[in-house]
């Protein structure tokens, strides 16, 4: 017995030392207004969730549109200069990037990119997962 709790002291103290990632890994940058149109709902104003956490997704994570309104927990993991801010955010998609090629896998609202990162400009790596 003393042995299990040993191992899982072990395990714990390591997973916050090497920073196990859960989700899926990408790239994310900010993208700025006008949001309107979205290719989820159009103009409606009610699709943008408190907060404005938001995001629109690339071709990967689109699926012909099955996207809209999905719910992801992200986390900012690195990036140049050290942008990251601790924590998570919940965001939801309500577009599919209208930039081709689409510059990172989600582009987040600027103040869901503000919730994560130091710097506005930047490129991230991102760990994400569906919720």
């Amino acid at each position: 017995m003393v042995l299990i709790a040993i191992t899982i002291i072990v395990v714990s103290v390591l997973s916050n030392e090497i920073g196990f990632v859960l989700g899926d890994i990408g790239t994310a940058t900010s993208y700025e207004p006008p949001y309107l149109p979205t290719k989820c709902n159009g103009n409606r104003q009610d699709q943008f969730p408190p907060g404005n956490l938001f995001v629109s997704v690339s071709e990967g994570l689109w699926d012909n549109g099955a996207a809209c309104g999905r719910r992801y927990r992200l986390r900012c993991l690195s990036g140049n200069n050290k942008p990251c801010k601790d924590g998570t955010i919940d965001v939801r998609v309500v577009d599919f990037c209208r930039k081709s090629p689409c510059p990172s896998t989600i582009l987040l609202s600027n103040d869901a990119f503000s919730s994560v990162s130091y710097s506005p400009s930047a490129k991230i790596n991102v760990e994400y997962i569906q919720i």
